[in-house]
């Protein structure tokens, strides 16, 4: 049986419903039964996953999975020849049986097993391809202080809060908004009323201007009781924006709705829509309930419209569609006096009404001009909370000041809440207004948007954090941190950045004030095919950007025109395709200091042009995302200011390789290298070790990593050691003990990882040991307790009491327990 044959899931599907069968039916295999049931129920969400992803995974996991496929075909079958067996033959009940407990072990083995430690990698590594998961990296040793929590003791530190306040703020916000007043509440039984009516099918609409609450709204219907009910569960959301990959969106909605892999379509075939539908015919299949959200065109609204018994889609737009498209309609409505009231006191005051003592008449005033908006409320309320009453009295003047020559409402919005950037501190104004150059309904790596802001605005990362603190305390960006970062004693949070499309446009809005070619940012504000027009007409002078963002889909050496930009210090090259021509404009800036390339699309791509690499002296920062890395060595020519590189998602193809990577004589001022969720790789080149300014090495989630340098101890500056859910890994190398200045080791989820090292001992400087969820390590070696500078430890209960040994001989040490992370709940989210 084909590995693509268990990724249908039918398999795993037909024989849960024979072991019921057994259940009801047999005495002597009812036990037994139960347990494959439950073993089978923890592995379909795993399937599902893989299945609707559709990517190819390595030829070990394959064999895994055809082996262990097979073993579920033999239970089938077995399983029918029990059904089968007649109630009173005794004997051949009993043979029966004793074969249902050898698969029952068989089934439990790999689950507990195989499953956890090298098909859960894999799935971790598709759902990040999906969500795009970044890391922030523990090394950060300024930024620790202030953005996580050192001590271990949870909470994680300002940004930690930051993003606890955010929460609370988002859930209250979102309670308050469905329960503000009857309109609201009248909106929502509306929409589910067009939901669960009597056709069974139909496409229907929540229209409003940009910011709203309309995709509150529609997260609301997602959560509420009667439509989970209806729809059996069956709902799925997505997010289609301004710029979508109209043909991989439509696989992923077709995946979804039908529940089949369209692996074995390549690009440009079209989906197979009849078989579509003759299957739904034949089957009796619960309604389902399709949103798109933020949907911009009618162009790409039609082909995302399914036209299936039993689906409903609810389009989330501001443009109200025409009735050929829509069958009923419903325009929410801005909130009414009182509400906004509420709405604005709160992120004002911090409650729901007037603090005693201070200008009613001024709040009102104020609170107006956001003309009944939740986002303008927010937003506005949040930038004078704190404030004097003449700020707010100046605030009030200019609002109502901000009148553009347009009349359009959603660019007198974007005008009123300018007031909220403009009352920022310069510093923090300019971070704000860099978040534009990212695309929309993206999440934003932390580690990209620090890094950034450190290089532009002179800043250390410190500050950098305390700004982004800032922006997320006025509500002008979200923190999103991961729901499988680690647990609550970890020092490190895996956070991301996003922002309401809304407050995007006003970055840009706010940045494009200026002509083209003196504009501090170049900004392409959504996906296109090729470069502005307008950039094109201005290529006869030079480009002043400091920042430079490009978002198209492949693109070829042609595609590219001149462009001259003598004072750019940021590119960022985001794209959706298999392969990427690198602009040769890349020669023409020499000031470049950082640049990230970003794939969105399914697989690696690859990028040509490499030899630009050797034009850009200045550079400091590369991020890599989602890049086929063949050779890191097509750049002849050193990067001497390289100070750091990032590695994501990226197809190595054996370019770590001895013979082809200098690592020295490519970076030689290399201090920060990361490398996460990559593929095609082995082990690291030991040239590696040869990086004496190297202060920082994050090896995460490579499942195809086994070895470690054995020089890895001449790593002299080394101080953050990062090799986590690298399952492949076995040891340590005896050379760690080496690492005399080591002050963090982080080597959490390596379950093939059999023991510590006795030279471990002499890491005079260690302070923190993160080892949860190494299973096989059952014993410590005596040498830890000459770590004088040990002051935590994150372990598993297996070496708990161990670890208290050794707590006793080192003063100020903390052993913590962690929290078991066995849960497969983030799949679903």
């Amino acid at each position: 049986m084909a590995v693509t044959d268990f990724f249908a899931g039918e398999i795993a599907t037909e024989l849960l419903k024979h072991l019921i069968s057994i259940v009801r039916r047999s005495t002597f295999c009812r036990s037994t039964a139960n347990n494959l049931i439950t073993n089978i129920n923890d592995l379909l969400p795993i399937i599902q996953e893989i299945k609707q992803i559709g990517v190819e995974l390595s030829q070990t996991r394959q064999r895994q999975l055809e082996d262990f496929s097979k073993i579920l075909q033999d239970g089938y079958e077995l399983a029918g020849k029990v059904l089968h067996s007649g109630r009173w033959n005794v004997y051949r009940n009993l043979q029966l049986a004793r074969k249902m407990e050898r698969l029952e072990k068989r089934v439990a083995r790999f689950m507990q097993v195989t499953m956890q430690a090298h098909v859960l990698a894999d799935v971790h590594h598709v759902r990040f391809n999906m969500e795009q998961r970044f890391d922030v990296l523990e090394h950060r040793l300024k930024a620790i202080k202030i953005g996580v929590d050192e001590s271990g003791a949870g909470g994680g530190g300002c940004l930690g809060e930051a993003v606890k306040r955010m929460k609370e703020d988002e859930k209250w916000f979102e309670d308050s908004f469905v329960n503000l007043g009857a309109g609201i509440e009248l909106g929502k039984k509306k929409v589910k009323e067009m939901l669960m009516g009597e056709q069974d099918r139909g496409v229907f609409e929540i229209c409003g201007i940009g910011g709203s609450g309309k995709t509150t709204l529609a997260k609301e219907i997602c959560k509420d009781d009667q439509v989970k009910s209806y729809f059996k569960e069956r709902i799925f959301f997505f997010i289609v924006s301004q710029s979508p990959n109209v043909e991989q969106l439509r696989k992923m909605i077709w995946e979804k709705i039908s529940g089949c892999n369209l692996h074995g379509y390549g690009h440009g075939e079209m989906l197979p829509q009849w078989n579509l539908q003759y299957q739904w015919n034949m089957k009796s299949v619960s309604p389902v309930l399709l949103i798109l959200d933020d949907v911009w065109s009618l162009s790409v609204l039609e082909p995302l419209i399914f036209k299936i018994p039993g689906c409903k889609i609810l389009v989330v737009s501001r443009i109200k569609f025409p009735p050929s498209i829509i069958d009923c309609i419903y325009d929410l409505e801005l909130l009414r006096e009182d509400e906004a009231m509420s709405l604005f006191c709160h992120f004002a005051f911090g409650h729901n009404s007037f603090p005693r003592g201070f200008n009613q008449k001024l709040v009102k005033e104020v609170a107006d001009e956001c003309e009944g908006l939740p986002l303008a409320l927010k937003v506005i309320g949040s930038s004078l909370k704190g404030k004097s009453e003449m700020f707010w009295t100046s605030a009030k003047n200019r609002l109502s000041r901000s009148q553009p020559v347009c009349e359009s409402h959603e660019l007198q919005l974007l005008e009123r809440m300018k007031l909220s950037i403009d009352c920022l501190p310069e510093k923090v104004r300019e971070c704000f207004l860099d978040l534009g150059a990212f695309p929309e309904d993206k999440r934003i790596p932390l580690d990209v948007l620090i890094n950034m802001w450190v290089e532009l605005h002179d800043i250390d990362e410190e500050e950098a954090f305390h700004i982004l603190v800032e922006l997320s305390d006025k509500n002008l960006l979200n923190l999103v941190k991961d729901a499988r970062a680690g647990d609550m004693y970890t020092s490190y949070y895996e956070i991301s950045v996003s922002q309401h499309d809304v407050l995007r446009d006003l970055a840009i809005h706010m940045g494009n004030r200026d002509d083209v070619n003196q504009r501090s940012r170049l900004v392409m504000p959504r996906r296109d095919t090729r470069l502005p027009k307008e950039w094109e007409r201005n290529v006869d002078e030079p480009f002043h950007a400091r920042v430079i963002s490009v978002h198209t889909d492949q693109m070829r050496e042609m595609d590219w025109f001149r462009m001259d930009c003598p004072k750019a210090e940021v590119l960022i090259l985001n794209f959706a395709s298999s392969e990427y021509f690198l602009p040769r404009f890349l020669e023409n800036m020499p000031k470049l200091r950082a640049l990230i390339i970003i794939n969105y699309s399914s697989s690696s791509a690859v990028l040509h042009n490499m030899s630009v690499f050797s034009h850009l002296t200045n550079l400091r920062s590369l991020w890599f995302e989602k890049i086929s890395v063949t050779h890191l060595s097509d750049s002849t020519n050193p990067l001497n200011n390289l100070r750091k590189i990032s590695l994501m998602l990226c197809d190595m193809k054996n370019s770590l390789d001895e013979s082809v990577v200098d690592f020295p004589g490519l970076f030689p001022q290399l201090s920060e290298f990361t490398m996460d969720h990559c593929i095609n790789f082995n082990k690291l080149p030991s040239s590696i070790c040869r990086l004496h300014k190297l202060y920082s090495l994050s090896i995460t989630n490579c499942d195809s990593l086994y070895e470690l340098p054995s020089d890895l101890g001449e790593l002299q500056a080394l101080q953050v050691l990062r090799i986590y859910a690298c399952p492949h890994l076995k040891r340590l190398p005896p050379g760690i003990g080496h690492l005399v200045k080591l002050k963090y080791l982080d080597i959490s989820q390596c379950v093939g990882l059999r023991c510590l090292p006795e030279a471990i001992g002499c890491c005079k400087n260690l302070e923190k040991i993160n080892m949860r969820e190494c299973p096989l390590i059952e014993s410590l070696p005596s040498s830890l307790a000459f770590l004088e500078s040990l002051r935590c430890v994150i372990c598993d209960d297996e070496v708990f009491c161990q670890w208290k040994d050794v707590e006793k001989a080192v003063p100020g040490l903390c052993v913590q327990v962690a929290e078991e992370c066995f849960t497969l709940d983030w799949l679903s989210q």
